[in-house]
């Protein structure tokens, strides 16, 4: 308030008392509604309670019970006196600060909490608005639920709606009621929040606050006759078109514009490398040899491996739920197309995914022209975004991974992260901080759902094959790397000396998380003195191999399957680890390094089950391994509390299906068959019966 003047200050407080006037008036000259029926002598029972309503319904919210003490929070800013002057002059006591919403400053919010919670236990009721200025509005801020969780009194949602008002054109869309109207109080059911509640279930109450209030919302308005439409905050409508892009984003359109001539060279090079399909290049430049289906297309992007097997379950759910539409999935490696085609058969179309060039995006999208655009994970490539989004093509990001350093670095650059995520019209969550980021980060609607792979099944294993490579190997001890990035095969080989001096006949499976560099791989491992058979050339482990170099795509369950004990690579490096849950899945005791914060989620839950052991060098894979691989029980228990740790996990499948299947067309019901009836018939003869029956 320091920097408003006393003579606006004097003015915003006479303002206020003038409005102060004019809620009573219209409370008075009202046909007052409130439900459900008996709630004002239900709530009695739950006084002190704190009310939840959205900013731009405030005005009538003093009106909520006349007969209790009630206070509110009103911000310290000058433009809030003539709120603050309202509520005072309704007999509403004032708590002044704000929540701090996604700005770092702080509005006065911790002095506030502990003046509502000290309103609560003196037995006084608070109003409190639920999302944050300057918004996104209708989104539920964490403040509210806090105040819950930390006084153990119940959030009431409570929506207000007049037949006749004004609505001004302010972020949260501030509605003026007006008198002789109907006026409709509408509340829902008490939420309490548990002292001791994780930070997901947290985010699972306050997403439960805000889908109460827009139910209430739409009741309220509904009984008093009044248009929704016109109150509904633009942040709020998913109908309306996302932000535009700045100055920064047509500069990178139109420098991808100006590079696409030289795509196909630099697609050329890469696919010397191993790293593009040469056969295929045609679809990175948005052309495909694939005629499109008839019906509605739901196009699915999953950017490598992981991402792939994480949504393979909801394609799976999808072609079932929905089978009048195709399913188009891309990618965007040559890995992950080996796995497509392995994987996904006729269930899905897989095509490359086009390079982020305006040219090769609209060729794309001319071509398939999907009604529902599904990326995964952290993919972001903003041609692609802008255009889909720009065809009103509802676009999903599911499994999402928003890491608090990859945050920290969109903050940086806020304004182009408004404007990337904002075109997304659901962001589904593996967690409450990556939703929490998103959120921040200007994505319309997000939601904790958890995280896909979690409930992904075991990989397919060969049976034929599993048998016959077991009737190689024998009853030799193996040790699994899976996954394994540059520089981990060497500790795997060196853990791999250091085992077989105890344990003759030890055979390692090596898995490199890219095969193209098994050739390489094996003449440096050759080099180290080490017997290598690799499974790209078609050979077996022979009983002198040291190392069976598994340089293939698609068969890590097999390789799970032949071995109990799995080092997960990506984990010794500096690459965030890999995914452990396929491993659980087909029965194997987990080692990881260090590093593995792309799925800080699942190792949590892993860790606190004490179901993962951690190694840090060849002598510490060497000594645990030797350990599971020699007892049974030992292997088995971290097995098992794997398991029921994974299983404590799950649900996220279910809740992405759930989100996405009303994105999707609706059904296209075929007209009704016309009933003709029949020609006039002779009657049969006995005979002629007789023979009709048997022919």
């Amino acid at each position: 308030m320091a920097h408003t003047s006393p003579d606006k200050v004097s003015a915003a407080r006479l303002a206020g008392r003038q409005l102060a006037r004019l809620v009573r008036f219209v409370h008075r000259t009202s046909n007052v509604i409130a439900e459900p029926d008996g709630i004002i002598d239900r709530l009695s029972a739950d006084h002190p309670c704190i009310v939840a309503l959205w900013h731009g319904q405030f005005m009538m919210a003093s009106m909520h019970r006349p007969d209790v003490p009630v206070a509110a929070m009103v911000a310290r800013h000058g433009d809030a006196e003539f709120i603050g002057a309202t509520m005072e002059s309704l007999g509403v006591k004032l708590v002044r600060g704000a929540g701090a919403g996604d700005r770092k400053k702080d509005r006065g919010g911790a002095s506030a909490l502990r003046a509502a919670l000290q309103c609560l236990a003196n037995g006084t009721s608070f109003v409190m608005t639920a999302d944050v200025p300057p918004g996104p509005a209708r989104r539920c801020g964490e403040g509210i639920v806090t105040l819950a969780r930390m006084s153990g009194r119940p959030i009431v949602p409570l929506a207000v709606a007049s037949s006749r008002s004004l609505v001004l054109d302010t972020w949260s869309r501030l509605t003026i009621n007006l008198p002789f109207s109907k006026l409709a109080f509408v509340y829902g059911e008490p939420i309490f929040v548990p002292r001791d509640a994780s930070p997901d279930q947290l985010e699972d109450i306050r997403q439960s606050v805000e889908r109460a209030l827009n139910t209430a919302t739409r009741r309220a308005y509904a009984l008093a006759g009044a248009d929704p439409a016109r109150s509904t905050p633009r942040s709020a409508d998913p109908s309306l078109p996302p932000p535009n892009p700045g100055l920064l984003l047509r500069v990178y359109r139109g420098a991808s514009r100006l590079l696409a001539p030289i795509a196909p060279i630099v697609l050329a090079r890469r696919a010397e490398r191993g790293k593009e399909d040469p056969a295929r290049q045609d679809e990175r430049l948005g052309r495909s040899l694939r005629s499109r289906p008839d019906g509605p297309v739901a196009w699915i992007h999953a950017a490598s491996v992981g991402e792939l097997m994480a949504v393979l379950p909801v394609i799976d759910r999808l072609r079932v739920a929905r089978a009048d539409v195709t399913l188009l999935v891309t990618t965007g490696t040559v890995t992950s197309a080996g796995l497509a085609a392995a994987r996904l058969g006729p269930r899905a179309i897989h095509q490359f995914v086009p390079i982020d060039t305006p040219q090769a995006v609209t060729g794309f999208l001319d071509h398939w022209k999907p009604s529902l655009a599904i990326f995964t994970e952290s993919e972001i490539w903003p041609n692609l975004m802008l255009a889909t989004s720009q065809r009103k093509i509802p676009l999903v990001l599911v499994n999402a991974r928003m890491s608090s350093r990859s945050s920290q670095r969109w903050r940086r650059r806020k304004r182009i992260a408004k404007q990337l995520f904002g075109q997304f019209r659901l962001v589904l969550a593996q967690n409450a901080v990556y939703a929490r980021n998103f959120r921040q980060l200007g994505a319309p609607q997000t939601m904790n759902v958890g995280n896909l792979k979690i409930d992904a099944p075991a990989p397919p294993v060969d049976a034929v094959e599993l048998e016959r490579l077991r009737r190689i190997i024998g009853n030799r001890p193996i040790l699994v790397g899976a996954s394994t990035h540059e520089g981990e095969e060497r500790i795997l080989a060196q853990a791999h000396q250091i085992m077989r001096e105890g344990m003759p006949g030890l055979l390692t499976i090596i898995a490199p998380r890219h095969p193209e560099r098994g050739a390489k791989l094996a003449a440096d491992l050759r080099a180290a003195g080490l017997s290598v058979t690799q499974r790209s050339a078609r050979a077996d482990p022979a009983s002198s191999t040291d190392i069976y170099l598994a340089d293939t795509i698609g068969e890590l369950g097999l390789f799970y399957s032949l071995g109990r004990v799995v080092f997960l690579g990506g984990s010794l490096v500096e690459h965030g680890g890999q995914n452990p849950i396929e491993a659980i899945r087909l029965g194997c005791a987990v080692m990881s390094g260090p590093s593995r914060h792309n799925f800080n989620d699942i190792y949590g839950g892993l860790d606190a089950a004490g179901a993962v052991a951690t190694v840090k060098a060849a002598d510490d894979i060497a000594r645990t391994a030797s350990r599971l691989l020699t007892d049974e029980a030992a292997r088995t228990a971290a097995h098992h509390a794997a398991e029921g740790a994974l299983a404590a996990m799950g649900g996220a499948l279910d809740k992405t299906v759930a989100a996405l299947l009303p994105l999707l067309p609706a059904v296209e019901e075929k007209p009704a068959a016309v009933a003709i009836a029949p020609p006039e018939r002779v009657p049969e003869t006995a005979d002629q019966g007789f023979r009709r029956a048997v022919s």
